[in-house]
């Protein structure tokens, strides 16, 4: 109510893995996830890898009573994937798409044509202004050799000036998604330090569900059970956040995961556990959260290890600059020596044809292809590496912001 001072909200975070033609017994699981936001009815409800449309608007339709406001967030080739479905009038949109994620030629993985983003609807509930934001950030592969560390570290920290930078006129921030992070990890540190973002889970007063909250867990038929050989009780990269920005606080009442399979059925949702928590809005009288104790030696040290490894990355972009480069440059190269072995041959200045024709059209034709993927790799990785230097430069200055509050 407009006048009441607070407020129990509901929240439903999953990675549906909703592959269209890929992803297994996918329409029976998305009829599934519908069934079961119909009968517990949460107020906001934060989907990932929802990568069908016409999944979207299935669920749509089969919640439209329950959950009359909702919206799809596009962008890239097959799609974010992000959706919200919410009780409440949505205000506001806005996606933002990371600036790197993942490269085109690994085609095994696919993150690159998703077009991984960050999506915000402003929602008021009760006269409180709520900054929603849901997200899929770079899957890890191998935590051993993670190849991808760096570009996941610029997704955290684009995330996170992103909220930043929009959450000023919002009186309780939300962030729901799939981080790809390990709670420790250097990105979420960096996340949360930087937002001042609150792990539901950590904060929760009462927890239920799978242990130490893991959301990919080997007990699910779905999930690849070599990748968590290293963690037998499974990992926890799906989160809830929250904070509060303007006079209010925000505490997490309880917390849940699902924990396999859907009732009365013997398949889980997804291959993720879904997460949901009830969050408890207070209106107080003093500002909450407006300062983010960003000059704290932590969060300094949390940056400092962020810029190493995004200067990491940096370097070896840089290499696979100059290999593409050189590789592109060979085959020019190729391509003019057989251009002017052509004109000899016009010319009359040469006896016969050096090589059989076939030989030397097949030849070309290769230089040409070699030529054109080179470039192509080459103007990526240019790409790449402004990216990483930028990034590399606003966490320099971003450093030598924080050491002169110390």
């Amino acid at each position: 109510m407009e006048g009441d001072p607070t407020l129990r909200l509901r929240v439903f975070n999953l990675n549906c893995w909703a592959i269209r033609y890929l992803s297994k017994q996918r329409q029976e699981r998305i009829r599934l996830i519908g069934d079961v936001l119909r009968q517990e009815g949460f107020d906001l409800v934060l989907l990932q890898e929802v990568w069908s449309e016409q999944d979207y608007s299935n669920l749509k339709a089969k919640l439209g009573g329950c959950y009359p406001f909702s919206y799809y967030f596009r962008s890239g080739v097959i799609g974010s994937g992000l959706c919200v479905f919410s009780r409440f009038p949505i205000l506001d949109t806005l996606l933002y798409q990371y600036s790197l994620n993942g490269y085109p030629y690994m085609l095994q993985h696919g993150d690159w044509f998703c077009g991984k983003s960050v999506g915000l609807v402003v929602i008021k509930i009760s006269g409180i202004v709520f900054n929603v934001y849901v997200t899929h950030l770079h899957a890890e592969y191998c935590r051993e050799k993670d190849g991808y560390l760096p570009h996941r570290l610029v997704q955290a920290w684009e995330l996170a000036q992103f909220i930043r930078h929009t959450s000023k006129a919002a009186d309780v921030v939300l962030l729901g998604g799939d981080l790809n992070m390990h709670p420790e990890d250097v990105g979420i540190r960096l996340l949360r330090g930087w937002t001042g973002l609150r792990d539901a889970f950590a904060e929760a007063t009462r927890f239920e569900g799978c242990e130490d909250g893991c959301t990919l867990i080997p007990n699910n038929c779905f999930t690849v059970k070599s990748e968590l050989l290293p963690f037998p009780l499974g990992i926890r990269i799906d989160y809830i956040l929250y904070k509060a920005v303007s006079s209010f606080t925000v505490k997490c009442e309880e917390m849940k995961t699902t924990t396999g399979t859907a009732p009365g059925t013997d398949i889980p949702f997804s291959d993720h556990e879904a997460v949901m928590a009830t969050l408890h809005i207070r209106r107080e009288g003093q500002a909450a959260g407006a300062n983010l104790g960003t000059a704290e030696p932590t969060l300094v040290d949390v940056v400092t290890e962020a810029r190493t490894e995004v200067g990491v990355g940096l370097g070896a972009a840089r290499r696979q600059r100059y290999s593409t480069g050189r590789m592109a440059v060979l085959a020019l190269l190729l391509l003019l020596l057989q251009a002017a072995a052509a004109l000899g041959t016009l010319a009359g200045l040469a006896a016969g044809q050096p090589f059989p024709k076939l030989s030397f059209s097949l030849l070309a034709f290769l230089a040409i292809g070699v030529l054109l993927l080179a470039t192509g790799l080459h103007l990526f990785h240019t790409i790449e590496v402004k990216m990483l230097q930028g990034t590399e430069e606003q966490m320099r200055m971003a450093l030598r912001a924080l050491q002169e509050h110390l």
